[in-house]
Parts: structure tokens; C-alpha cells; sequence
């Protein structure tokens, strides 16, 4: 099987080895799409009371918004989308798109996963309405990582795939943390957290030099 026609049964793959941990573990339909998320983890009542806002405004910083650093560690690599899908600040004056647009930078670079990840992206960020009324109060958000682990649930759904099904390299790792938000309420400093788990899809080497995002579980119902 050449290399291209490989690579466009990523999907389908990932899809059936999902399925079949999902009878197991209880996580059907992990990457048939987002969801929708609970909403304390966007909504902007989980950072501030209800009630007025304040006006702020803020401009792009020149240099840009940091992507995610090239690696062909696989872990290291989770750990660092991890990071970039939970670190924003309303007051940076860049939106939802724009952080989107750093994972996607490093997703499939075979076009297969791209409009998947995106609207897997888009179920951890506040939507459009909700970034506007956190951006009043300053909202900025960060993670801390507590565990990131190869669930044993991938490893039991790569035991059953025939050899060359999936590409090289394919992995995934749940990740375990806490969501930290502050902001400010009336002038005075507010702040957040809660326990967050999902999970990571990537591939790295030897399909590819360095690693690249396939997909996102949803979000507090990770491979286990």
C-alpha cells in the first residue's frame, strides 16, 4: 500500500479502534465530534459573578501569538498542545480563530484530520458571545499538567490492528490538570479552577520527521 492511500485511512482507522475502546471504556462517538461541552468550561459565569461589564479593549501584540514548538518527542509534544489549547488572554487582543489557528498549524499536514481537529478545537474555546463577555473582565486562562499517560484503553485498540493499518508512529496520551481563570470583578482580582482530562492524538516519527495533532477527545471524556 503506497504511502498516500495509507495516510488517508487514518481516519477511518482511528475511528474503528476508537469504537471498539469505547465498548470497553464507555466513550462512544470520541471522534465522530465535539460535543458539546459542559458550560463551566467556557462560559464566562465560571470566572466572574453575572452582572455589568466594563469596557477593555486591547490590540495584537506584534509579535504574534507562540505555536507550538516542533518536536519529534511524543510526549513532550502532548504536553505542549495541551498547553496551547488552554492558554489564552481575552485582553491579548486576539480571538478565538487565532488560537485555533496555532494547533491547526501543526495538525495533519495531510489534510485528513484538519476540519475534525477544528471543531475538536472549537468545543474547548469560549465561543464568539462568550469570549466578547470575558474580555470585559479581563479573563485570561492557563493549565497546569499534572499526568500525561498512554491510556491503557490505546494500547488494548492497537493490539487488534492489522499491521500498516495506522501510521507509524501513531499515539495518543490523556492528559490530566487543572483549568486556572482569573480576571477582574469591580477592580478586584477574581480567579477559578477546576479539574480538567482529555485526550491527545499524535504522530510522530518514523511517518514523520517531527509531531503532528490528529484529533482531541472530548473534553472530560478521555481514553482511559
Amino acid at each position: 500500500m503506497d504511502t498516500s492511500l495509507r495516510r488517508r485511512l487514518v481516519l477511518v482507522l482511528i475511528a474503528g479502534i476508537l469504537l471498539l475502546a469505547a465498548v470497553a471504556v464507555g466513550i462512544y462517538g470520541l471522534l465522530a465530534g465535539p460535543g458539546t461541552p459542559a458550560p463551566a468550561a467556557s462560559g464566562p459565569s465560571v470566572t466572574v459573578p453575572p452582572g455589568p461589564a466594563p469596557t477593555i479593549t486591547a490590540t495584537p501584540s506584534d509579535d504574534g501569538l507562540p505555536g507550538v514548538p516542533a518536536t519529534a518527542n511524543a510526549e513532550r509534544f502532548a504536553r505542549e498542545v495541551a498547553t496551547a489549547l488552554f492558554t489564552w488572554d481575552t485582553g491579548s487582543g486576539y480571538g478565538p480563530l487565532d488560537y485555533t489557528t496555532v494547533l491547526l498549524d501543526v495538525a495533519d499536514p495531510t489534510g485528513t484530520e484538519r476540519n475534525g481537529l477544528a471543531s475538536d478545537i472549537a468545543a474547548y474555546l469560549p465561543n464568539a458571545e462568550a469570549w466578547a463577555g470575558l474580555r470585559g473582565y479581563a479573563t485570561r486562562q492557563e493549565l497546569s499538567i499534572e499526568s500525561v499517560t498512554v491510556p491503557a484503553a490505546w494500547v488494548d485498540a492497537l493490539a487488534q490492528a492489522r499491521p500498516g493499518q495506522l501510521l507509524p508512529g501513531t499515539i495518543t496520551y490523556t492528559v490530566d490538570g487543572t483549568r486556572h481563570r482569573e480576571g477582574v470583578w469591580n477592580g478586584q482580582p477574581v480567579a477559578s479552577e477546576r479539574p480538567v482530562s482529555f485526550t491527545v492524538f499524535v504522530v510522530c516519527a518514523p511517518s514523520f520527521d517531527t509531531c503532528h495533532l490528529l484529533r482531541l477527545s472530548q473534553l472530560d471524556n478521555p481514553l482511559r
